[in-house]
C-alpha cells in the first residue's frame, strides 16, 4: 500500500518567526526515504479550535499524520489533547515515562524541584505505542485509528529528529509487509528542468522502483526508491537505474549517496590519495569551513587562507602588488596566481581559489555582483573558470564554494592513484 503523509507543526513561535521548523524539513526527508510522500506541510499556533481544524483537514487528505510540538508541560501544550479528542481516544498516565521524568529531575546538578504540572508530558493516548525519548522528557506515540496513523513528537529538534529517525521510522517501515530503500544521485552543473526533459520519458513508464527529481541549492537531486521484500532485492532494482541516471546525465553526476559535493571531493582525495587546499576571497572561507565540517578531513584537506584584501594576498600568499594593480583582484589571472600560490606554500596536489564580487551591488572597480572566478592548480596544469551567479550574497558564496569543489572533483577523476 502506498501512503500519503501531512506533517502538522504546532507553536505560536514558529508562527511569529522566533524559530524556524525544521522539524518538517527533517521528516519529510524521512518520509522520502520510506518512500512517503508527503503532499502538505502545516504549521498551527497553541489554539485548541485552529489545532483541531488542522487535525480535522489532516484526516480528510492524509494516511497518516505526524504531529510535533506542544508536549510540555505548561498550560498550552495542548496537542494531545486535541489530538485525542479528535479520534476519540483517552490520555492515560503512563507510569514508565513518569518515573524517567522524576529521575531526570533528580539527576540534575541545580537543584531546579520538579512540579507537578510535569507529570502532563508523561500522559499519552490509550492502547499507543510509547516511544522513549532518551533526548528529553515527553515521549512520543503512535496509534492507529479511523484507518489513519498518527504520530506525535516533541517539538525541540534535538529530541524530535533522534526520535524520529531511530522510533518513527522504524515504526513506519513495519506498517508493510514489503521494504521501502531510496537511494540519492546527486548532480552538479545541470539544472532541474534539463535533468528532468532527459529522464522524463524513462522516469513516466517507470513504477517500481521509482524515480523523482528535486532541486537543492545550485544543485539537483535524483532520488531512486524501490519498494521490496528485502534490502537485497531493493539494492538489486535500483543498481541499474543509477547507472541509466549516470549514463543519461554523464559528468554532471558527482555521487551517489553522499551528502555534499564537499563529501564527494574527499571520498576521491582518500582514493586517489592527494591532498588539496584552498585560497579564498569572496567566499570567506566557506570552502575550508565545509571541507573541516566532515570528520578526517584533516588527513587530505591541509588547510586554507581566507585573503579579502589585495594586501592579503600580497602579504600571505604573494601575489605581486604590480599583477594585482594591472589586472585587479577579481581577475582570470589572479585566481590563477591564488591556486598555484596556495597549492605551494602548503605543499599540497590541488590548489583551489575564488575571488570574485558577492556584493550587494558592483565592487570598487565597476565588476557586477556575482562575477566570480575560480581556479584550480594541479602539477600539470591550472584551470580558472568565470561564473556569473546573478544576486544574493548568500547564494553565491554557496554556488561559488560548491563550484570550486567541483572542479577540483573533475581535476581528481582526472588524476592517477598515488
Amino acid at each position: 500500500m502506498s501512503y500519503v503523509a501531512e506533517v502538522i507543526a504546532v507553536g505560536t513561535e514558529l508562527l511569529l518567526g522566533d524559530i524556524i521548523n525544521t522539524d518538517a524539513q527533517f521528516i519529510s526527508r524521512g518520509l522520502a526515504e520510506l518512500g512517503i510522500e508527503v503532499h502538505h506541510h502545516v504549521v498551527v499556533g497553541d489554539n485548541a479550535e485552529r489545532m483541531t481544524a488542522a487535525v480535522e483537514l489532516a484526516r480528510s487528505r492524509a494516511d497518516i499524520l505526524i504531529v510535533t510540538g506542544g508536549l510540555g508541560p505548561t498550560y498550552d501544550d495542548i496537542t494531545k489533547e486535541v489530538v485525542c479528542a479528535c479520534f476519540g481516544k483517552e490520555l492515560v498516565m503512563d507510569d514508565r515515562s513518569a518515573a524517567r521524568i522524576v529521575a531526570m529531575y533528580r539527576k540534575r546538578k541545580n537543584n531546579v524541584p520538579m512540579t507537578e504540572n510535569n507529570f502532563r508530558q508523561a500522559m499519552v493516548p490509550e492502547g499507543c505505542t510509547i516511544f522513549q525519548n532518551d533526548w528529553g522528557a515527553a515521549p512520543g506515540s503512535a496509534f492507529e485509528a479511523d484507518g489513519k496513523h498518527v504520530v506525535i513528537l516533541p517539538g525541540p529538534p534535538r529530541e524530535c529528529e533522534p526520535m524520529f529517525r531511530t522510533r518513527v521510522m522504524p515504526y513506519l517501515r513495519s506498517l508493510s509487509e514489503d521494504m521501502i530503500f531510496s537511494q540519492v544521485v546527486r548532480i552538479y552543473g545541470m539544472g532541474e528542468s534539463r535533468v528532468e526533459s532527459i529522464l522524463h520519458d524513462h522516469m513516466v513508464e517507470m513504477t517500481n522502483p521509482t524515480l523523482a527529481p528535486y532541486a537543492g541549492t545550485g544543485e539537483v537531486c535524483v532520488r531512486i526508491t524501490a519498494k521490496a521484500r528485502s534490502e537485497e532485492e531493493a539494492m538489486a532494482l535500483i543498481a541499474p537505474e543509477i547507472e541509466y541516471v549516470k549514463q543519461a546525465l554523464g559528468d554532471v553526476v558527482y555521487g551517489v549517496d553522499v551528502e555534499s559535493m564537499e563529501e564527494a571531493v574527499l571520498r576521491l582525495l582518500k582514493i586517489r590519495q592527494k591532498t588539496m587546499a584552498a585560497a579564498e576571497s569572496c567566499t570567506g572561507g566557506l570552502i575550508a569551513k565545509r571541507m573541516t565540517d566532515i570528520a578526517g578531513a584533516s588527513w587530505f584537506f591541509r588547510g586554507g587562507v581566507v585573503v579579502y584584501s589585495n594586501e592579503a594576498k600580497r602579504d600571505l600568499l604573494g601575489i605581486p602588488t604590480e599583477l594585482l594593480d594591472e589586472f585587479g583582484a577579481v581577475s582570470n589571472v589572479t585566481a590563477e596566481a591564488m591556486a598555484v600560490a596556495v597549492r605551494e606554500k602548503l605543499g599540497v596536489d590541488i590548489g583551489v581559489s575564488v575571488t570574485g564580487v558577492a556584493g550587494p551591488g558592483p565592487d570598487e572597480n565597476g565588476n557586477p555582483e556575482g562575477l566570480v572566478y575560480i581556479g584550480v592548480a594541479t602539477a600539470d596544469s591550472v584551470q580558472v573558470q568565470i561564473v556569473n551567479l546573478g544576486r544574493g550574497r548568500e547564494f553565491i558564496r554557496t554556488v561559488a564554494a560548491t563550484k570550486a569543489m567541483d572542479m577540483a572533483r573533475r581535476a581528481l577523476e582526472r588524476m592517477e592513484d598515488k
